[in-house]
């Protein structure tokens, strides 16, 4: 149990607590500040360790953000030296480290100097490096708009997938009216879209819905008239896809298709709650490739049973494959996955391994990584990483990732971001997770988003 004179570090201490899975420990908390000097003292086991935080401060906002690193790096620093352990982003729990070094980076800081403070490895102080230089072409051009749609619906549920889908066959009623929502949503994107960079339609797996409700989707973007820009369906599961689904999103433009097995290997995909196989992936790649999408594979390091020899296995199977991204996760435990009902720490052996073998093939393959983010509860601390060739990066994942860009989404679960470039924050829109609920409340997510992205940004 945590006690801290200072209930607004509670939540940014317990990430890190939770990181050593330290949760049923003991510990009281002080916060002080002394000019520009954070104090944590940290009492546990009847002994109390005081750490300081040095930090020039400007404002209020800047002191917030200074106390809780200060507070994090403290209690990561004494878990370190209880347990022995250590982890790749060491007391950084945030889900975007390219931000953060973005920010050190705009105020004339190097990013590499907090990081070390933090106790990042340096493999991952150079990762990010690399991430940063990739985007580079990105960032210098940064604004704009990315339109998101969801589609959330599977044929089956994943073991360890969080997301609002259910198996097609319970939420197959509710696809019609789903539909109509989603036209009248992006008919009432006409006025508000400007400058759009990127479409992407996203899930669940887009492909499960028949070819009739494909077209409406696609016709309703159509309709918005945009000028060409890069498209994305991420597609799914392999065993999801025919030649008509294609055609179809060739007809209206796609431009780059998505096949996720997340594995090459029939045991594990069976594990996972998946009902394809490994051969029907190289059947759904190779229809996609005759029309010349861009495609992205993408994998899940640490699922359930795979050894890093398993994993390396699937990796070099999608490496020669050739294409144009392949996006590796590493598997994290989520609220509302059925993984976490019986799982509450994932100890996954060999983890760092598959990671460092992902980085070394696909850099030997001609890959750079060019985004990144992280989950809380993700096996071992490390991130998730689309890889891509040069100049085949997906521009939605950068823009929304590292939030340069508004994100206009439609549908349920849809979280819409404007930026407000002048005053350094952001505003969100979401929309809820319930289908049943989306539909009914889609007349007042339309009148809400209008109303958000007529403000001034």
């Amino acid at each position: 149990m945590l006690n801290s004179n200072t209930p607004w570090l509670v939540p940014e201490i317990m990430d890190v607590v939770r990181l050593f899975d330290c949760e049923d420990r003991d510990f009281t908390h002080y916060f002080y500040f002394e000019r520009d000097n954070y104090i944590n003292c940290i009492e546990y086991g009847g002994e109390v360790t005081e750490y300081h935080y040095a930090q020039p401060t400007a404002d209020d906002i800047e002191f917030k953000r200074y106390a809780k690193r200060s507070a994090k790096l403290a209690f990561y620093e004494l878990l370190h030296s209880i347990t022995g352990r250590s982890f790749p982003y060491g007391a950084l729990t945030g889900i975007r480290p390219t931000k953060l070094a973005y920010m050190e980076t705009e105020e004339g800081r190097d990013f590499k100097d907090l990081f070390f403070r933090m106790h990042v490895s340096p493999e991952n102080i150079d990762f990010v490096g690399r991430v940063i230089k990739t985007q580079r072409p990105y960032y210098a051009k940064k604004g704009g708009q990315e339109l998101f749609i969801s589609l959330p619906f599977c044929p089956t549920k994943c073991s360890y997938c969080s997301f609002i889908t259910a198996p097609i066959s319970s939420t197959k009623k509710y696809v019609d009216a789903y539909i109509s929502c989603v036209e009248r949503e992006l008919a009432s994107l006409k006025p508000i879209l400007s400058n759009v960079n990127s479409i992407y339609i996203g899930g669940g797996t887009p492909f499960c819905i028949e070819e009739e409700g494909l077209e409406r989707i696609y016709a309703a973007v159509k309709a918005l008239n945009l000028p060409p820009c890069e498209y994305t369906v991420e597609a799914g599961r392999p065993d999801t896809f025919n030649l008509a689904k294609l055609e179809l999103s060739k007809k209206y433009g796609v431009t780059r298709i998505c096949v996720n097995p997340q594995s090459f290997s029939d045991i594990t995909l069976q594990k996972i709650g998946r009902k394809h196989t490994a051969a029907q992936t190289f059947e759904a790649y190779a229809m996609a490739k005759e029309y010349g999408f861009d495609i992205n594979i993408d994998l899940i390091a640490g699922l359930e049973g795979e050894t890093p020899s398993g994993f390396e296995n699937s990796l070099k199977t999608a490496i020669s494959l050739n294409p144009a991204n392949i996006t590796v996760h590493t598997l994290s435990l989520k609220a509302g996955a059925k993984l976490k009902e019986t799982t509450r720490r994932l100890h996954i052996e060999g983890i760092g391994e598959m990671i460092k073998i992902s980085r070394q093939l696909l850099t030997q393959a001609g890959y750079e990584p060019y985004y990144m983010y992280r989950q809380k509860y993700q096996a071992g601390g490390h991130e998730n990483c689309g890889w891509a060739k040069p100049g085949r990066e997906c521009a939605y994942n950068i823009g929304v990732m590292e939030e340069i860009s508004h994100n206009i989404a439609v549908g349920a679960n849809a979280i819409s971001k404007k930026l407000f470039v002048n005053e350094g924050r952001i505003e969100r829109l979401a929309s809820p997770k319930d289908i049943p609920t989306y539909i009914a409340k889609c007349d007042k997510i339309i009148s809400d988003r209008l109303a958000l992205f007529g403000q001034q940004g």
